[in-house]
C-alpha cells in the first residue's frame, strides 16, 4: 500500500512539473469530447480524453503486474 501511495506521488510531482509540455498534448480536444458553452455556464464532458486515458494507465499497470 505505500510502495503506491509513494508512486501516485511521484506522479503526480512528475506531471506538475511537465505540466507547460503537458497542456500542449491534444487531450480534451479530442473527437467525441463534448464542450457545450452558454452564457454564464461551460460544460465539459470529456468522453474520448477519459477512455484515452484509462486505456494508457490500463496498459501501464498491466505491464507493471507482468
Amino acid at each position: 500500500m505505500s510502495k503506491s501511495l509513494i508512486a501516485v506521488g511521484v506522479a503526480l510531482v512528475l506531471a506538475g512539473m511537465l505540466w507547460p509540455f503537458l497542456a500542449r498534448l491534444p487531450l480534451g480536444r479530442l473527437p467525441g469530447d463534448i464542450v457545450i458553452q452558454r452564457p454564464n455556464f461551460t460544460f465539459y464532458a470529456l468522453i474520448a480524453t477519459c477512455v484515452v486515458i484509462s486505456v494508457v494507465l490500463s496498459l501501464i499497470l498491466w505491464l507493471i503486474r507482468r
